[in-house]
């Protein structure tokens, strides 16, 4: 009657891991973004100015950037560990 689905625990693991790193490299992009851009428009109210907020977003950037590349790398490094690994057991 009903159709039933078998769940591989393999493949759930999976899927939910490559949604925490989505939202990991979501995090590590947004949060130095956020805090030089709020830099930036405390320091223009503060001095007047009007070009903190702009400098800072794009170090904010720069620096979610770097971020986001440095996880990867280390993803990917423990992905072709992993992968060795299994190679070597067969």
């Amino acid at each position: 009657m009903g159709n039933k689905r078998r769940h591989n625990p393999k493949y759930d693991r999976s899927v939910y891991s490559s949604m925490v790193l989505i939202t990991q490299f979501g995090i590590n992009m947004l949060v130095p973004i956020c805090m030089m851009s709020a830099l930036g428009i405390w320091l223009d109210g503060r001095y007047g100015t009007s070009f903190w907020t702009i400098l800072l977003f794009f170090v904010g950037a720069i620096a979610g950037g770097q971020n986001v590349y440095r996880m990867a790398k280390k993803v990917y490094e423990a992905e072709e560990k992993a992968d060795e690994k299994t190679e070597g057991n067969k």
